[in-house]
């Protein structure tokens, strides 16, 4: 993402940093037996918002990588102003199939451990 969107910078007109920053956020979770909300625990999140033309890019990852949160932010302003609009489109595609297959691998994991308490 980061060899990506380096590029694309000198497409875009003037850009502005509103925020770059690190912080934390709270998981929420569902308890699956009673439908009841609760927060897990808190997860580390780089965000970044940048503006050009009046127009915003946003980015947030989990960790502390502030680089690759500012990279999702300019992809996010390119796309958002229509710079470069066939190449992010191309390598947004390929994350979501890449993210797809991932959560596809996790799920089935996590259904081989399913236990059906009927059963017993």
């Amino acid at each position: 993402l980061k060899a990506f969107a380096a590029p694309l910078i000198a497409d875009l007109p003037e850009i502005g940093v509103l925020e770059n920053r690190t912080g934390l956020a709270m998981l929420p979770m569902r308890d699956t037996a009673q439908g009841t909300h609760f927060h897990l625990g808190e997860v580390l999140m780089s965000e970044a918002r940048i503006s050009a033309d009046g127009q915003e890019g946003y980015g947030m990852r989990r960790g502390r990588d502030l680089e690759a949160a500012m990279a999702m932010a300019l992809v996010d302003l390119a796309v958002t102003l229509g710079v470069s609009h066939g190449p992010c489109a191309t390598v947004l595609a390929a994350e979501a199939g890449a993210h797809r297959d991932a959560d596809r691998t996790t799920l089935t994991c996590v259904e081989a451990t399913r236990v059906d308490m009927e059963t017993f």
